[in-house]
């Protein structure tokens, strides 16, 4: 006499399409007394049942799929027990029914906490493949998308969920892939793209370093698809930057950890402070906003003795002996120094992926096990080092506030602050400064906090900007 419903499985992944062996039957009416789950939580269905718009009755026993079996067993309802019945976590926040969410991402607090990864890791491998195929049109789409999803409190389970959502209403390549995820539990295309020869090919090529798409598609078009061959193909001509990556490429390609981040650091902060010891040195990038693993380490460098706005080419000389100081002590294994170009009254460039015009080293090091783990290099044999990708960017002291905010990140976060900037506040922003267009001038900050006020933007924590 029991009316009983099973529900499809929820969450991540999300539910399987209706052909499998899931069923749903709809509530026909307020006599449903048992629900059935399989591999979810009391919180799952109590979500699930919100965003089918059903209201829970609260007689309504939350069931897990064992109480079925057993009663199929025998042949009759059996008694439910604690062992059967679903827990209900009552800090867990089902999706709001209304809530606005902003287009920008530099409105939004997106922290490392990503409730939505079956989705965005599909967006990034659909938004990198359209990238390799320099397709910016349809590359910045899913970047959006992904962006977006990142920044929910809730997972998607359901296509009403993304009602109100932005860059994702109206937008049909990306309502078909969350279709298809929600339905099959993953994408056919972004199981395509994985598979295809090219993708795999450029993702290969440009993740040496020095190794950009121009090379990338001249080394596919030449039938090249492994590294090894490319190696040893004596026709090949390589940069000093791709000699290097290929020199040090297993090293290069593992992830950096915060530890090691943290060792590179200290041996950073000495260098400078040997000849600069009133400087700032910032670690920024990934690791400012909270990340434990990155692919290289990004390190803002400025000092009031840098002058109020000096000509960044006159510190070559200090630069060299920073440069120096690494080298004697055996742990430069690559250096590229880019000169300043930086123009004072430049006004900021309109573009939102432009690259700033500040004195730069791109830098290779040699990190010793024994800086990041003393223990744990004591018992490792062999090499006993570890090459490091660094990053070094002299800024003029007056403009430290934009380049600590263009560098921190992330990508998308900056370029829709740049976005926001233009479109919003008829204002143009980069990495060297912030110009109002409507009254033709140039605005000072000393501050990130500075630069947000002045677009009149809440202040977003570093770590709540990895969109």
């Amino acid at each position: 006499s029991q009316n009983v419903k099973r529900l499809p499985r929820l969450g991540t992944p999300a539910p399987p399409h209706p052909a499998s062996n899931n069923f749903l039957l709809h509530f026909s009416s307020d006599s449903v007394t048992h629900i059935v789950a399989e591999n979810n939580s009391g919180s799952d269905v109590l979500e699930w049942l919100q965003v089918q718009n059903i209201k829970a009755s609260s007689q309504l026993e939350l069931l897990d799929i064992s109480w079925l079996i057993e009663c199929m067993g025998a042949g009759r309802p059996v008694e439910t027990t604690g062992k059967h019945q679903l827990v209900v976590n009552p800090q867990r926040i089902p999706p709001p029914a209304v809530q606005t969410i902003s287009q920008y991402a530099c409105q939004r607090r997106t922290t490392l906490n990503n409730c939505n990864r079956v989705f965005t890791d599909a967006f990034d491998v659909l938004a990198e493949n359209y990238e390799f195929r320099e397709n910016e049109g349809c590359s910045v789409v899913f970047m959006r998308a992904a962006s977006v999803l990142k920044s929910l409190p809730f997972t998607i389970i359901s296509m009403k969920d993304l009602e109100g959502i932005p860059c994702l209403e109206g937008k049909a390549k990306s309502i078909i892939e969350v279709r298809e995820i929600i339905e099959d539990g993953e994408s056919s295309e972004v199981k395509a793209v994985l598979n295809d020869e090219r993708y795999k090919s450029f993702k290969l090529f440009t993740s040496v370093f020095g190794v950009g798409l121009k090379t990338s598609e001249k080394w596919f078009r030449m039938g090249f698809r492994t590294l090894s061959k490319i190696r040893s193909d004596k026709s090949l001509k390589f940069t000093h930057m791709q000699k290097a990556g290929f020199l040090y490429y297993e090293d290069l390609v593992s992830c950096v950890t915060r530890a090691e981040a943290e060792a590179v650091s200290v041996l950073v902060k000495e260098a400078v402070w040997a000849f600069l010891p009133d400087a700032f040195v910032t670690m920024t990038g990934g690791f400012r906003r909270g990340k434990n693993i990155g692919h290289d380490v990004d390190f803002l460098i400025t000092s009031a003795e840098f002058g109020q706005e000096p000509a960044i080419r006159s510190q070559t000389p200090q630069v060299t002996f920073l440069m120096s100081c690494h080298f004697f002590q055996g742990l430069l294994l690559y250096c590229d120094l880019v000169e300043s170009t930086f123009e004072k009254l430049k006004t900021p460039s309109r573009k939102v992926d432009a690259l700033d015009h500040f004195q730069k080293c791109f830098l290779i090091l040699k990190l010793h096990h024994q800086r990041v783990d003393s223990n744990k290099a004591s018992q490792q044999e062999g090499k006993n080092w570890k090459a490091i990708r660094v990053d070094l960017v002299m800024c003029p002291y007056e403009r430290r506030a934009f380049a600590l905010l263009g560098w921190t990140g992330s990508r998308q976060f900056e370029r829709d602050l740049r976005r926001y900037a233009t479109h919003e506040r008829k204002m143009i922003l980069d990495n060297h400064a912030l110009y109002d267009k409507t009254k033709r001038i140039f605005l000072k900050a000393e501050s990130e906090e500075e630069i947000f006020a002045h677009l009149g933007l809440d202040y977003i924590e570093p770590w709540e900007r990895n969109a």
